[in-house]
């Protein structure tokens, strides 16, 4: 057993399944001082672990949680004044609290890309339960970009398989097939 490894917070205690019937939350940055607040009015969807060196993690941990929800249901709330894109020419807008450095949310603003009209969230920023728990894990070799042992790898997937977060080196193979069915959609390829 590989519980030494810790994948983050939230992973680490276990994964609760969704509440049936769970129409979201409120996410709230980790101010004390006039905290900026999202409201997610959906259940989030595609949920995972993800160690790409560009979504927000907990200190001391090399993988983020992150789940997408529609564009559309998402909403800030409170201090949008202290929300600032993390880089503006990345293809996610990634909305970071200029206080503490959480990221609220991240927006795709090409029209064209597979995930537009969806924003990707963090839901262990809410205090409510019932969030879709993850259900893969995303870009882990690419926790050895923010300084992993490599030698550590093979054990830092076998930890993730013990949480039953199939580990990839990219996104889920049904993520994967969405996007390559939405690219041929878009040249003709395939018929709508």
């Amino acid at each position: 057993m590989t519980q030494a490894i810790s994948i983050h917070p939230s992973i680490d205690r276990g994964l609760p399944p969704a509440s049936a019937g769970f129409a979201g939350g409120t996410l709230v940055c980790k101010c004390t001082d006039r905290p900026v607040k999202v409201r997610v009015d959906s259940q989030s969807a595609h949920n995972h672990a993800c160690g790409c060196t560009k979504c927000w993690k907990p200190k001391g941990y090399f993988f983020a949680m992150i789940a997408v929800a529609p564009r559309d249901k998402v909403t800030v709330l409170e201090n949008a004044d202290k929300l600032r894109v993390v880089d503006p020419s990345a293809t996610i807008q990634r909305h970071a609290c200029t206080g503490c450095g959480v990221h609220m949310y991240g927006r795709i603003e090409n029209k064209g890309h597979p995930f537009y009209g969806l924003d990707f969230v963090h839901t262990e920023l809410s205090s409510e339960t019932g969030w879709s728990p993850p259900e893969f894990a995303a870009f882990v070799s690419s926790i050895i970009e923010s300084g992993a042992d490599p030698a550590n790898q093979g054990n830092v997937r076998a930890r993730l398989r013990e949480l039953r977060l199939e580990p990839y080196d990219c996104l889920s193979p049904p993520l994967m097939d969405f996007i390559a069915t939405h690219i041929a959609k878009a040249s003709g390829v395939l018929k709508s």
